[in-house]
């Protein structure tokens, strides 16, 4: 159960960040930038990220070990955040606001820190790392679930960007304890 004092740091937070969610959820108004929006949040709960894992696991042991990096980063960055949401109970903004309209369903209740950009930002710094030409497609793509899910209405700005700081924390944690 969170404290008040943590409930009432949530909505200082929520209140300031309210009218940029807003602004930045009216492109859930729009169809196809919602059809957009949506189908890169549901490649980024994994499907993606997996087919990018299996490609690097058939590329050799090299790739393999890259796989496998990948794999150990995501499991930690996923133990972590459920962890994180289930203490610190940030409900999402189209909860808390009826002005945010939600633009997908969420796969959980909360929104702090957001998983998606975690591991976004983590597998997209790990495979980067090992094969550089593969920036112009993960970095892009990366960005685009971001910022999915501040225009979808799941997740506020500072969710986004702690789940960022996150994932890149992981990567380069694997990166430098476990050299391929």
């Amino acid at each position: 159960m969170t404290s008040t004092v943590t409930t009432g740091l949530w909505q200082r937070f929520d209140h300031a960040e309210h009218a940029l969610c807003v602004r930045v959820n009216r492109g859930c108004h729009y169809i196809p930038a919602r059809r957009l929006f949506v189908t890169v949040s549901r490649l980024g709960d994994g499907i993606f990220w997996y087919v990018l894992m299996l490609a690097f696991a058939l590329s050799g042991p090299q790739g393999a070990l890259v796989a496998t990096q990948m794999a150990v980063a995501g499991l930690a960055g996923t133990a972590l955040y459920r962890q994180l949401k289930h203490r610190l109970l940030r409900e999402r903004p189209f909860i808390s606001y009826s002005s945010i309209q939600s633009g997908a369903a969420p796969l959980d209740r909360y929104s702090f820190p957001s998983g998606h950009t975690l591991h976004a930002v983590s597998f997209t710094l790990i495979a980067t790392t090992h094969a550089p030409e593969l920036a112009l497609l993960l970095v892009p793509f990366a960005l685009l679930v971001a910022a999915s899910r501040v225009v979808l209405g799941l997740h506020y700005p500072t969710d986004v960007l702690a789940g960022a700081a996150i994932g890149a924390a992981f990567a380069r944690a694997v990166v430098s304890f476990w050299p391929v």
